[in-house]
């Protein structure tokens, strides 16, 4: 029986008679309830405690004492090391340097570790570091890539463990390690791991992409040190699987980018469950507002120490070098580039590609031409990831293509070469990309494809060269002019002035130049070709002519009186004898034959008037009628005519015995004393070009 129309979503339903149910009519059924956590906000269900209400044991985080050699050192010999590494300060009551690992009273497990391992000296930051985090002081450590990081709050995390008491069995972990990428948390576990098998300090690494059983069996068993990432952590956190009550000492390594990749709301999630007395530590290689935001909610009475330059910079031990060219000459760029890295002794190179489709492209026509390569990103499997940079490490296969997955954190000591096949969007992807060689003291070197497509970036770009005292490529700075321009806004580069390319005389290069063989309809920006229809445009706009009053011909600068005069028609209409642009005594354009030299032998196009009917376009038919032969090299020389070699690419012909070209899509060959583009020679005086008239000749 008909029971009436369903209404949208339940309404009407009591008249209906159905209620909510599909079966009474009218209503629709209830949706399911939601049985997975995606589209909910990462950590919605984590509460944070009431730590006021919580007595909290107390802890011991002050371990510093200082060595004799540093107390007797003098003022003037600390000032002259902090300003030999760039060391600056912020902060209260900051602790001396130490310039020896001596200094730093680390127990003997970790002193014999740091002799097997070779380290010379403390680097930078880990001179001015180890006293402020030994001390129990929370701290920002702003330092470039490969400056020793992650061994600067290592070695004060294991001196930070062994004063506190054994944990127990499903306790959480003493000191907690957040970083944004699964192979950075990898690196700093193998740290760990380095450490602590003397000491029996235990760690786990924790991050997604990988089986969650032998994560969890690790933290029920108890680990001292926990290094994760944020997503698998809040996932560990809302099931339940794991407690950071015990947790007092706190590292955000790569603070600034796990806030780039959008982990600020489960950085703030997972700080809430931790004491808000523990001793905190945050790393970046950067400064940004946000990171700046981030210390003051979570640091208190912090110090910061900055190594090199506040603002962006790069490891100055890298050579940047800056190819510009066209996307389409980067592969062939890259393979030639192989070719001359492959004869050095030392060759692992690692590429960073911006798509994963890319990469994987790369990879595959590298290794048709021979060369050993292999590739990460964000859809390999956790094994696959494995096996990819132990093949990378050994030395197996010295070519690794990636994303910006391995851009941050990737800690291998002998890449030579870096190469950006594609241009991050931002200057700090660069200077962590480029990071990635030049680690411990050595040299790299990094080649980077800049296209105009990078325009907007240009000018970081030259900023972190400076700084870092690189030859910048006079190409990148016409780049960084075209980038200011207005007029290149919203535009399509290929349709301008190659980068290198010199300007002629009196050409804008501000100007673009218009015309082409594109018909864009109801559009004035037609290069004087035809608009909608065959013939020409009914009116001014539609032919690229603009009405300018009082403006002298482009043809002739000593005429005052021309067809652009908004009183007077764009063309003639009357006869075809009275279209040569206007008026013939007055216009510049088309005048009597003594004056203009338009008489149909010496003038390129045929027929008696100047433009032939407007059904014909206004050349003619064929090269014949145009007055042009062709001839196996080119059109004929006509009288005044220059010899073009190009058949019908929209020239046009002599005028006054002067060579006039306006020549349209792509862009032609350099003549001797001219530009890349249309231009108008006249009497042999300084060529200029037409502002406003491109036309192509039908071929």
């Amino acid at each position: 029986a008909y029971r009436g129309p369903r209404t949208e979503y339940g309404q009407q339903q009591q008249q209906q008679g159905g209620g909510a149910q599909w079966r009474g009519g009218g209503g629709r059924p209830p949706a399911p309830q939601r049985t997975t956590l995606k589209g909910k906000q990462p950590g919605s269900t984590l509460r944070k405690p009431d730590w006021d209400r919580i007595q909290l044991p107390p802890f011991q985080k002050n371990f510093y004492r200082e060595h004799d050699a540093t107390v007797n050192r003098s003022e003037e010999d600390i000032e002259q090391h902090r300003k030999q590494h760039e060391i600056t300060l912020q902060g209260r009551d900051i602790p001396r340097p130490i310039l020896t690992f001596t200094e730093g009273g680390f127990p003997d497990y970790c002193m014999k570790v740091i002799e097997a391992q070779n380290y010379s000296d403390p680097t930078a930051i880990q001179s001015q570091g180890w006293p402020i985090a030994l001390s129990g002081r929370d701290m920002v450590g702003i330092a470039q890539t490969g400056s020793g990081k992650t061994l600067a709050y290592i070695l004060p995390a294991m001196v930070h463990i062994t004063h506190q008491p054994y944990i127990q069995r499903g306790e959480g972990p003493v000191a907690l390690v957040l970083a944004p990428t699964r192979e950075l948390a990898q690196q700093i576990q193998q740290v760990a791991s380095d450490f602590g098998r003397a000491s029996r300090i235990r760690n786990t690494c924790v991050f997604g992409g990988a089986p969650k059983g032998s994560q969890l069996r690790d933290l029920e068993r108890g680990v001292e040190i926990c290094i994760a990432t944020p997503g698998r952590l809040i996932d560990f956190l809302e099931a339940g699987k794991v407690n950071l009550r015990r947790c007092t000492y706190l590292v955000l390594d790569e603070a600034d980018r796990m806030l780039d990749m959008g982990f600020e709301p489960q950085i703030r999630k997972i700080v809430e469950q931790i004491r808000p007395d523990c001793q905190t530590l945050m790393w970046s290689a950067t400064w940004p507002k946000e990171v700046r935001a981030l210390a003051e909610d979570f640091l208190t009475d912090y110090i910061q120490v900055n190594i090199g330059a506040l603002q962006l910079c790069a490891n100055h031990r890298i050579l940047q070098i800056v190819d510009v060219c066209q996307e389409s000459d980067k592969e062939n760029k890259l393979l030639e580039l192989h070719k001359e890295i492959i004869n050095e002794q030392d060759n692992k190179t690692l590429i960073f590609a911006e798509t994963k489709k890319k990469v994987d492209e790369l990879t595959r026509r590298m290794r048709r031409n021979g060369w050993p390569s292999i590739c990460i990103h964000g859809d390999k499997s956790q094994s696959e990831r494995d096996w990819v940079l132990n093949e990378f490490r050994s030395g197996r296969s010295p070519i690794l293509v990636a994303t910006d997955v391995a851009a941050r954190g990737l800690d291998v000591d002998d890449i030579r070469f870096v190469i950006n096949y594609d241009y991050p969007h931002c200057s700090e992807d660069y200077i962590h990309r480029i990071g990635r060689t030049a680690r411990s003291n050595k040299t790299g070197t990094a080649y980077t494809f800049f296209t105009p497509n990078n325009m907007k970036q240009a000018k970081e770009l030259i900023s972190v060269l400076k700084e870092a005292n690189q030859v910048v490529n006079p190409k990148l700075y016409e780049i960084a002019d075209m980038a200011r321009s207005s007029s290149f806004a919203g535009r399509n580069t290929r349709r301008y002035r190659t980068p290198g390319q010199p300007l002629s005389t009196g050409e804008n290069p501000d100007r673009p130049r218009y015309g082409g063989g594109l018909q864009r309809n109801n559009n004035s920006n037609n290069g004087g070709y035809r608009a909608q229809n065959s013939s020409f445009g009914r009116n001014p706009t539609q032919n690229g002519f603009v009405s300018r009053p009082q403006q002298s011909s482009p043809f002739n600068r000593n005429l005052t009186q021309n067809a652009y005069k908004p009183s007077q028609p764009s063309y003639g209409t009357a006869t075809p004898t009275q279209n040569g642009y206007n008026k013939p005594p007055q216009n510049g354009y088309a005048s009597a034959a003594p004056q203009n030299n338009y008489k149909s032998t010496q003038n390129g196009y045929g027929g008696a008037n100047a433009y032939s009917k407007p059904a014909q376009n206004g050349y003619g038919g064929s090269p014949s009628q145009n007055g042009f032969a062709k001839q196996a090299g080119g059109f004929k020389r006509q009288a005044g005519n220059q010899v073009t070699p190009y058949l019908a690419n929209g020239y046009r012909g002599g005028h006054q015995g002067a060579a006039q070209q306006c020549y349209v899509g792509a862009p032609p060959p350099m003549f001797p004393g001219m530009g890349a583009y249309g231009q108008y020679g006249q009497g042999g005086a300084t060529p200029y070009m037409p502002p406003n008239l491109y036309y192509q000749v039908p071929a």
